[in-house]
């Protein structure tokens, strides 16, 4: 008598939802049970549901027949296939020496100088007799105390004999200031980051298979270019100040970045502070080798009035700088996994960074240009006020405010960044005098309008294409005038009254583009609620213009930014 069709389907639903819980043993108790319970045919209908001989079948009614003690084990003590380090003792000497190469193994080994991967560790024992898979070689390099490890930055190469003196001066110093109520600031520049549909370390939660798409290759783009955060880390107010600059990383740009956090934020956390601590890395833009930038911070002195001392870290010690892990790891941390594809993503990324200890940051961007190639003369670097600390003058200094104020070359440099180099012999335009503007407050404006500038034209652009834009941003003919060009030619002729066909003559452009120039910067202004205040006297041409520059001290020659 056969076994019914929908009892064998009813076992065969049973065992595939039973076996994958149960070991080899149990498996075969429960097919003898079923087939004990099935009678005459049951070791065949068992073994046709389950998919196994019929032997293995019998084996289990013999075991419920016999009535044996569970055994605790799938296997009897000693069975199974012996492991093949066992067998093969010298496995382990010989797998040894091919990871120790330098200790035990031979100079001469074919793995010395490639990626030692568990597969051609056990290929090249195979070669040299030892039969083994690449899962018994990592099993054997476990049990041997080893695991798969990343390169640690633990060498600091050479240590300077007075590393450890200069961190106690460095800590005396910051106790000296916190406990008078001055400001200590820790400054940095934090790695640059090339901006457009990149890679960016770290993971960030997305729907299942729907990663953000990047680029394959790591090509800067012209047109974008990168992101430079310069970090000032205000160490008693647990708060950071990010200027993003766009060009260059130079002395100009870090002591620009300082000045923006002190006017912005340093002056009304410290109101009656006469004098501020800074600690720096040795080298960069900040080093205490770069004439240039003791004389940015000689300028940044006299204006603010600040006695401003300078405390370097020893060589070799970058890492240790305060700012690297109260400010830059958590804004790294902040973005991480998302394409900085502007320079508004990196500014805000970098401003809602927070930690759950108060950590607060403000950024902006810094479009000012900052060329490089200023150098400083041993006149002029004589003439700076700097006062050398008895411990290490060329690590500790101290700016005082004694400076004249008047533009130096530096100094007047910074004002005029934002001119192209095709044009910069017409930065004198934009001395204060004609434009009613100082640098910083230049460089603020330029800020302010590159945000509402930007707004503006993709406005202009949606209503020509009647819809959103096709291709990226910043694609197409680049525009004859920069917005800095187009925001002097517009105070030019507002303030002084200059007519836009002298304008135009003065910047190689045509009568329209001038006017297009004022006509799209003048609702601008009237949005950053900045009023243009006129001169007393109109000049109509460019010899009037000349002339009133001179009668004012404004010198009219191209500014040799090599001096």
């Amino acid at each position: 008598m056969g076994v019914a069709a929908e009892t064998m389907t009813m076992l065969a639903a049973k065992f595939e939802a039973v076996f994958p819980h149960l070991d080899e043993r149990q498996r075969r108790l429960l097919m003898g049970a079923e087939a004990r319970v099935l009678g005459h045919g049951g070791i065949r209908a068992v073994a046709r549901a389950a998919g196994v001989r019929e032997a293995t079948v019998a084996a289990g009614v013999k075991e419920l027949e016999a009535g044996q003690e569970p055994l605790g084990r799938v296997r009897r003590p000693g069975g199974g296939r012996k492991r093949v380090a066992d067998l093969d003792l010298q496995l382990r000497p010989a797998l040894l020496a091919l990871v120790e190469p330098d200790m035990r193994g031979d100079p001469m080994s074919p793995l010395r100088w490639t990626t030692t991967s568990t597969r051609k560790l056990a290929a090249e024992l195979t070669r040299q007799g030892h039969k083994v898979s690449a899962d018994t070689v990592a099993d054997l390099l476990r049990q041997e105390g080893f695991s798969l490890q990343a390169n640690a930055k633990t060498l600091e190469g050479g240590r300077h004999p007075d590393r450890d003196a200069q961190f106690r001066y460095i800590n005396g110093q910051i106790k000296q200031y916190q406990a008078a109520g001055d400001p200590v600031v820790s400054v940095d520049t934090k790695k640059k980051e090339l901006i457009g549909a990149f890679k960016n370390a770290g993971r960030q939660w997305r729907p299942t298979g729907q990663p953000v798409a990047v680029a394959t290759h790591d090509f800067p783009d012209a047109q974008l270019g990168k992101a430079i955060p310069y970090g000032i880390y205000d160490l008693a107010a647990d708060s950071g100040w990010v200027n993003v600059g766009t060009d260059h990383d130079t002395a100009a740009f870090a002591v620009e970045s300082i000045r923006r956090w002190w006017n912005g934020a340093g002056h009304r956390a410290y109101p009656d502070a006469r004098r501020l601590l800074i600690t720096a890395d040795a080298g960069g833009s900040n080093g205490y080798r770069t004439r240039a930038w003791k004389a940015e911070l000689a300028a940044l002195a006299a204006q603010t009035g600040l006695a401003i001392t300078v405390c370097h870290l020893p060589p070799g010690t970058s890492k240790w700088n305060r700012i690297e892990h109260r400010l830059f790891c958590h804004i790294t941390m902040n973005w991480r996994g998302r394409p900085l594809t502007s320079h508004e993503v990196v500014v805000q990324s970098i401003a809602a960074t927070t930690t759950t200890t108060g950590l607060t940051v403000h950024a902006e961007l810094d479009a000012g240009r900052y060329p490089t190639g200023v150098t400083i003369s041993d006149a002029q670097l004589a003439g700076l006020p700097i006062a050398s600390h008895d411990w290490h003058g060329d690590w500790n200094y101290t700016l005082l405010p004694g400076w004249p104020t008047a533009p130096t070359q530096t100094t007047l440099e910074i004002a005029v960044l934002t001119l192209p180099r095709d044009r910069d012999d017409h930065a004198w335009l934009m001395h204060p005098t004609l434009t009613g503007l100082p640098p910083r407050e230049w460089g603020q404006l330029i800020d302010q309008l590159t945000v509402l500038r930007h707004a503006q034209r993709e406005a202009e652009l949606y209503h020509q294409r009647g819809g959103p834009r096709q291709v990226a941003a910043g694609a197409g003919r680049h525009p004859s005038l920069t917005l800095p060009e187009r925001l002097l030619i517009t105070v030019l002729h507002h303030r002084l009254g200059l007519p836009q066909a002298v304008l135009a003559d003065l910047f190689k452009v045509t009568l329209m583009t001038a006017n297009r120039a004022i006509r799209q910067i003048r609702p601008l202004l009237e949005q950053a609620a900045h009023t243009i205040t006129p001169v007393d006297k109109s000049l109509y041409t460019a010899a009037d213009l000349t002339a009133y520059a001179i009668s004012t001290g404004v010198t009219t020659h191209k500014i040799n930014s090599a001096c």
